[in-house]
């Protein structure tokens, strides 16, 4: 009787990011991901109406409403935690220096020099003996 009608007027007594996850959920594969919304409502029991609508807001933020996300972020308590600040990055990894910096340390070789220090040093070697 728990079917995708169910489910979306039962996230909808929870709050609009809870009925949000769900509708996300059941947008495509409704069979496949129904007992995913059916699990994210289950947590109700346990959890209440307001951490989970919390949760819900919050895994939608972070940009993965699964059951999964929303699981975990009930179990850790972070529902509630404040979003960190941003770096001003746009989620770049701090190892990207941009074009420009990328091979500033390499050393381009000069091998017109190296050939004719090698000629010059075999040479005098050949001179000394």
């Amino acid at each position: 009787m728990r079917t995708p009608v169910w489910c979306r007027g039962q996230a909808s007594e929870i709050g609009d990011s809870c009925r949000e996850v769900v509708d996300q959920l059941l947008e495509v594969n409704v069979l496949y991901r129904l007992r995913a919304a059916q699990g994210v409502l289950g947590l109700r029991k346990k959890y209440g109406d307001t951490r989970l609508e919390a949760a819900c807001a919050k895994a939608i933020a972070v940009g993965d409403p699964s059951y999964r996300t929303i699981k975990g972020i009930l179990i850790a308590g972070t529902e509630t935690d404040p979003e960190p600040e941003t770096s001003g990055d746009a989620g770049a990894a701090a190892f990207l220096h941009g074009p420009a910096r990328l091979f500033a340390t390499v050393a381009t070789p000069d091998t017109t020099d190296d050939d004719h220090n090698d000629q010059v040093h075999d040479e005098t070697e050949v001179e000394t003996r």
